[in-house]
């Protein structure tokens, strides 16, 4: 018997072995591709030899050390890194453990700094609806992942969402694509003024949606827009970067093919790539400098904050994605693998859009492609899917509720950036496999 609380606990799930590049193996040897990267985490795939042994190396000179009283060489150095590489205007890092760390630093950052410019009103965040920021409480409360926030509602703060931007389901007829993001972009104004411009304090967003809405990108323009409705009212623009950034969509940064630089940025899992915790908060230096010359100490902590073991893994692993040319891969086989996905699936009676960038793909799945009808919740296709893929040796990130947390299912891909070409024609057969047994 075991004695792990499980995320399903009416799950048997199999015991994982080891990893050997792209693929994962059980005790039962039984090899699968690793489709989704976990959550869009492993980039670099498993068992990468430069980053164990930098992980290794760290191990060997000192493990932890509490940030209250050393910074680490490590740590300066990959925020060094980051900052070389991050939109203008980003100037500081603060290293955490995760997404969910990153995005509660963010909120309470973004506070902190009204609070320091005597701006203390504002308080209230926008956000999107069919987005995921992370699982603790303010977390949550900024998502506007519908049935992930209702259990715990009467916990959270109090935010407001304002619509995503979702060409496949959303454009008019007859309207440009620009025109689109323009109109649902202006709905970012409209809820500043509801909410009264003076208490508002932030919007937070993703670039490219991620598990929530199956890799959404913006349609040009959005985000600039977003960036000048931002720059209009004095609230800050957070992204959300957890899932899209480190190079999943083609560029290091996703809102780099956006055009715009955000405020306060947010990033983990391929920062990591699985083989250490680790998450960060990017901020301009007009936030950072109202805490230096303000009160000169952010309200804010957490014991593995800037671990120099993880910090050492991510350095290893920025390397590979900015100096060992991996981002630039990401991009050329991201093509390759949407191009292929379209080939085979693009006319199937069941899929009506495949959409995303890089190696960050999403193929939403509908009852009638003709109508984009989706089929009845009940069915849970995304789960049948999810199971019948991994039957098949292919993991891959299915979720249901993709339209407005209810209806709606598809299938998220986030393969590792070291995939070949011949691993393309492994994942069109196991989808296939899973459609042919589902539908």
């Amino acid at each position: 018997m075991s004695h792990i609380f499980a995320r399903h606990t009416k799950q048997n799930a199999p015991t994982i072995a080891r990893g050997e590049g792209v693929y994962l193996y059980d005790v039962n040897d039984k090899r699968y591709f690793d489709g989704s990267g976990g959550a869009a985490v492993s980039c670099l795939g498993h068992n990468d030899a430069d980053v164990i042994k930098a992980i290794k190396d760290q191990l060997d000179q000192i493990a932890f050390a509490h940030t209250g009283f050393f910074t680490s060489k490590p740590a300066e150095a990959l925020a060094d890194k980051l900052i070389k590489h991050a939109p203008d205007g980003l100037d500081r890092v603060y290293l955490v453990s995760g997404g969910s760390e990153a995005v509660e630093a963010a909120l309470k950052l973004a506070r902190q700094y009204f609070i320091e410019i005597s701006q203390p009103q504002r308080h209230k965040v926008i956000a999107r609806r069919q987005s995921y920021h992370g699982n603790t409480l303010g977390a949550l409360a900024t998502g506007g992942n519908l049935w992930r926030r209702e259990p715990f509602a009467p916990l959270m703060i109090e935010t407001s969402h304002i619509a995503p931007c979702y060409e496949y389901r959303d454009k008019k007829p007859g309207e440009c694509s620009y025109d689109y993001g323009q109109r649902i972009a202006n709905e970012l104004e409209a809820e500043i003024i509801r909410q009264g411009p003076e208490q508002v304090m932030a919007f937070f967003a993703e670039p490219v949606v991620g598990a929530t809405a199956g890799a959404l990108p913006a349609v040009e323009g959005y985000f600039k827009r977003i960036r000048e409705i931002c720059d209009q009212y004095g609230i800050l623009l957070m992204l959300d970067e957890i899932m899209c950034g480190m190079g999943r969509t083609g560029t290091l940064f996703a809102c780099e093919q956006d055009g715009i630089q955000p405020d306060l940025l947010t990033i983990a899992k391929g920062l990591g790539a699985g083989y250490q915790p680790i998450g960060a908060m990017l901020c301009s230096d007009k936030i950072y400098k109202a805490i230096e010359e303000g009160s000169g100490f952010f309200q804010h902590g957490h014991t593995y904050i800037g671990h120099p073991t993880a910090a050492a893994a991510a350095l290893a692993v920025l390397t590979k994605l900015t100096d060992g040319g991996l981002t630039e891969r990401c991009a050329i086989m991201g093509e390759k693998l949407q191009s292929a996905l379209k080939n085979a699936f693009a006319a199937h009676p069941h899929i009506g859009d495949i959409r995303g960038r890089g190696l960050f793909i999403g193929l939403e799945i509908v009852e009638n492609r003709e109508t984009k009808q989706t089929f009845d919740p009940k069915r849970a296709i995304h789960k049948a899917l999810k199971k019948a893929a991994f039957d098949a040796g292919l993991v891959c990130y299915p979720m249901g509720g993709t339209i407005d947390g209810v209806k709606g299912d598809h299938i998220l891909l986030a393969p590792p950036f070291i995939m070949q070409e011949e691993h393309i024609d492994e994942i069109i057969e196991k989808l296939s496999l899973a459609f042919d047994e589902v539908f």
